[in-house]
Formats: structure tokens, C-alpha cells, sequence
């Protein structure tokens, strides 16, 4: 199974965000998506997850008959978490699983899916606007996690937690890679090294990227810095 994405373009009034973006992401890799602040990084999750229509470009799914077919199957796990407040932890878990039971393929009970992101049994009957932003990016992160859809964009999703929950959340994705495709964005070049496959750079609005034999390689570091330093450019990856 593959998400293609195919010359890409997304512009707001003026400025020009994704000039041709183009890449092809495979189930049971995990990709993290590397660009300088303003590179239009969620703008691109926001393109795939179809929250912005593209202006030009399309992506679509590769089965494993080679067929295309177009998907809604994305789960976006926002850098700034957007839930109800007013509910509690728990009944938030609650009447999403309620919601999208049709959806869930292994239910397990909602004390269960707390207990998968470690979050504290004191916490499950507090207002979620009382969470902390780390609490609150783990209920957002268990939502993805209860439904699996087959595409997950991640926005800064382990910068809010601790080492503790941090390596916790990792090996997490590390488990969820087989059945998935997981591109997560980050400014934290060790945190990507830590777990990916391939690193994607986002710059000056097109895609290139870098297999996991050169992430191993000691100039790594350099290279991504020389990149966006001096506007070099690595072999694009968009059309295999």
C-alpha cells in the first residue's frame, strides 16, 4: 500500500507555499517530515488530510493490486490540540468510540485506551481543559490510535512530553508502522533519526528525501544543514 502525492501546489493570496510537491510513502515505514519554520509543513498535512484544497496536483492510494484509488482514510494529529474541554477524559473516549464504533476493528474498553497512553487514573474524570498540553496531545494521539486509519500525519506530536512518555509514544508508533503509513513533522533532527525510515525535506515548497542507509551515514547532519542552509537540493524521490 502506497500514498502517492502528485505535483502538489497550494499558494495563499500572494505567496506560494508548495511549488510541484510530489512523494510516494509506503505502509510500514515511518517518515519524518523535516523543513524550516515556514516551509508549509501543515500545510501540506493539511492538503493530504484535504482540510485545504490543493491548487493543482492530486494524491491517491496504491493498493497492494497496484490499483489507485482515492482515500479519506487520514488521521491528523495536530501540534496545537483541538478537543471539547468541557468533557472529561474519559467521557471524551467514550463518545468517541460511540461514534465511530462502526470504525473500530480491535474495541477494547475505554478504561483500556487510557491506560494505553499512560495517562494517570487520577486524570481520567477531570475536565480536559484542566489537562496539560502533553495530556492533551496523548488524547488526541489515542484517538488515531482507537480508529487506525491508514494514513497518519503527526504535527509535532512528542515535543509536548516527557522522556518518559516520549519513548513510550516511539515505541508505540514503532508497533503501529506494519498496518500504517506515519509521517510525522518535527524540528527535533535526533527525534527523527530515532525512528525513521526515510526523512523528507520540505523545501521551497518541493519534496526530496533521504533512505535510511544515508540517515546512518556520518555526515547526515551536515548534509540536511547544507540543504537548507545553501539551498541544495537532494534527489528527488516524488515519481518512483
Amino acid at each position: 500500500m502506497k500514498l502517492v502525492l502528485e505535483h502538489i501546489t497550494k499558494s495563499f493570496d500572494e505567496k506560494k507555499v508548495l511549488r510541484g510537491a510530489s512523494y510516494t510513502f509506503e505502509k510500514g515505514k515511518i517518515y519524518g517530515l523535516l523543513g524550516r519554520n515556514g516551509a508549509g509543513k501543515t500545510t501540506l498535512f493539511n492538503c493530504i488530510d484535504e482540510e485545504f484544497p490543493m491548487d493543482l496536483g492530486k494524491k491517491y492510494i496504491v493498493d497492494e493490486d497496484g490499483q489507485n484509488q482515492e482515500t479519506n482514510q487520514v488521521g491528523f494529529v495536530y501540534a496545537n490540540p483541538v478537543l471539547p474541554e468541557f468533557l472529561t477524559g474519559y467521557e471524551y473516549i467514550k463518545f468517541f468510540i460511540d461514534i465511530n464504533y462502526d470504525k473500530i476493528k480491535d474495541r477494547k474498553t475505554v478504561e483500556e485506551y487510557l491506560q494505553l497512553v499512560r495517562l494517570e487514573e487520577e486524570d481520567w474524570h477531570r475536565l480536559m481543559k484542566d489537562y496539560s498540553h502533553g495530556m492533551k496531545n496523548k488524547m488526541q494521539l489515542l484517538c488515531v490510535f482507537i480508529t487506525k486509519p491508514l494514513v497518519l500525519l503527526l504535527d509535532e506530536p512528542l515535543t509536548s512530553f516527557d522522556v518518559v512518555v516520549s519513548h513510550e509514544m516511539k515505541e508505540l508508533l514503532k508497533q503501529m508502522k506494519k498496518d500504517h503509513i506515519i509521517i510525522f513533522s518535527t524540528h527535533i533532527l535526533q527525534l527523527a533519526t530515532d525512528i525513521c525510515d526515510e526523512i523528507v525535506i520540505l523545501h521551497q515548497g518541493t519534496l526530496s528525501g533521504l533512505k535510511e542507509e544515508e540517515i546512518r551515514q556520518s555526515d547526515f547532519e551536515d548534509r540536511i544543514f547544507r540543504m537548507l542552509e545553501d539551498n541544495q537540493t537532494i534527489t528527488e524521490e516524488g515519481d518512483k
